[in-house]
């Protein structure tokens, strides 16, 4: 899932998160150009039905055509990106049973990732694996997506994570700069409420789509969104510079989240958070000194119980 942190430097033109990266980059190079207009999005969408046999494979290259256009095609904010500043994200799309000859029903993995001040590496910033995913698919149709209604489960899914893929990516730049793009979440899910699919509503699971937006945009989950701005931007931004301030910065932006997992132990939104980061703040606390890691092992240990063995292994 991730990588290393000792990596060359990465150009700083995809120094991504309007309005920053921009300023950042023009900062950096003492001068100011305006952005040519595109879209947010460069996502990479794959469709797999290894479990369907009675359905023509072309009906699932167009689906994963037609995502990919949507995701990629359409302008999601009023933002200005150039080509190069898109962000980075995958969907893959399992479907796994076929109800009849056009409903379909499977799990869905979302991705995104942004790159690391003076380095090539990019570091992920959501992981989301979506186990409710039912969807109507007719064949050379378009996916169209009125942000005032649902019009149908696919094109809601589609538009729900573009939103959150682009306020995670917004709260690593700017402190808690991702609400607009959540509130847009929100409203989708709300608009969702009456329909058939799961996934949308509060009574269905502690781990959905509602609980995911509807958590991140509470007072509780602060802390988690002040780690997102802390841990990326004061902390691997400045990580080739300061080493050690830059550790320091990010181990207190971890252990300030104990506040959210005292109040909502074991929530979705800190486990979606561990799932992307485990292994990188493996990778970044592993050389650190041992009184660094002898204070932050224990934090970890609470907030993501999944990996104890990992953590004791690696930083123990």
């Amino acid at each position: 899932m991730t990588k290393p942190l000792s990596s060359p430097f990465f150009n700083l033109a995809t120094f991504r998160g309007w309005p920053l990266r921009i300023a950042l980059v023009a900062f950096i190079f003492g001068g100011w150009t305006m952005p040519s207009l595109g879209q947010e999005l460069n996502c990479t969408v794959t469709v797999i039905a290894p479990q369907i046999s009675n359905v023509d494979v072309s009906r699932f290259d167009a689906l994963e055509d037609g995502i990919r256009e949507f995701m990629n095609g359409r302008r999601w904010t009023q933002d200005n990106f150039d080509f190069e500043e898109r962000i980075e994200c995958t969907l893959q799309l399992t479907v796994s049973e076929a109800i009849g000859s056009t409903v379909f029903k499977g799990s869905m993995q979302v991705q995104s990732s942004r790159p690391v001040f003076n380095s090539d590496y990019n570091t992920a910033v959501l992981l989301v694996n979506d186990g409710e995913v039912q969807f109507e698919w007719l064949d050379n149709s378009n996916i169209l997506f009125n942000p005032g209604q649902h019009r149908d489960n696919l094109s809601s899914l589609l538009a729900y994570y573009a939103y959150m893929i682009l306020g995670m990516d917004y709260d690593t730049f700017s402190m808690e700069g991702g609400t607009p793009h959540f509130l847009q979440a929100q409203t989708i899910v709300a608009n969702a409420q009456n329909a058939g699919e799961r996934g949308w509503k509060a009574s269905q699971s502690k781990q959905n789509r509602f609980w995911l937006v509807e958590n991140h945009l509470s007072q509780t989950f602060r802390p988690v969104r002040n780690c997102l701005y802390n841990y990326h931007r004061k902390g691997l931004d400045v990580l080739y510079t300061d080493a050690e301030g830059a550790r320091l910065t990010m181990a207190e932006a971890l252990i300030d989240m104990r506040s959210t997992n005292r109040i909502r132990p074991g929530s979705y939104n800190i486990q979606v958070f561990f799932l992307a980061k485990g292994d990188e703040i493996i990778n970044v606390f592993g050389p650190a000194p041992e009184v660094e890691r002898g204070r932050l092992l224990p934090i970890l240990k609470q907030l993501d119980p999944g990996n104890i063995q990992s953590y004791d292994e690696r930083l123990g």
